[in-house]
């Protein structure tokens, strides 16, 4: 089961919170105690946009996730296992979560879920833009994932149920 996000909906909803609750604007919040030991940096789809590419051979996972969806939630062991055992692996996880949430909510779920890879923020209510840009085929549900190197890249709009699946996807990625 997927958290449908409907792209108008999001749009709406994601700019009435932005203008409702937006303070001072930093692109970085620092992440005191973060298990990664990173800021957790806060990007505009223009700024997230090369961390969706690569010039290497390098394998590269990024999923697309909020703690308010619960089968994205699900699936963070396995992700969390997967680069325990593949050190080599670049995993980023891109928070759907709101700024003002990130010193009191998001590091410490991070913290409780022992998340070390890189944690970014998206904070950009033009999901229509956006949400095509990354895959015209997805339609906005989460979580999202993309697993590419400078060769191959496959899109996943679904669960990761176990290990075995994540990897065997991974492989079929690489190896196309």
């Amino acid at each position: 089961m997927n958290c449908k996000v409907n792209k108008t909906l999001l749009y709406v909803f994601t700019s009435f919170l932005f203008f409702a609750f937006t303070t001072e604007n930093n692109s970085k919040v620092s992440a005191q105690g973060f298990s990664a030991g990173d800021d957790i940096a806060v990007y505009d789809f223009d700024a997230l946009e090369p961390l969706l590419y690569t010039d290497s051979d390098k394998t590269h996972i990024v999923n697309f996730w909020a703690m308010w969806c619960a089968p994205c939630v699900k699936e963070l062991p396995v992700f969390r296992e997967y680069a325990k055992n593949n050190p080599d692996v670049e995993m980023v996880f891109v928070s759907l979560d709101f700024p003002e949430d990130i010193e009191t909510r998001l590091i410490p779920f991070l913290k409780k879920k022992g998340i070390s890879s890189k944690v970014v923020l998206l904070d950009d209510p033009d999901s229509n833009s956006w949400i095509d840009k990354i895959d015209p085929n997805w339609s906005g549900a989460i979580p999202f994932t993309i697993i590419f190197n400078n060769k191959n890249r496959s899109f996943y709009e679904r669960t990761f149920e176990n290990i075995q699946d994540l990897e065997s996807e991974v492989t079929k990625t690489i190896n196309k």
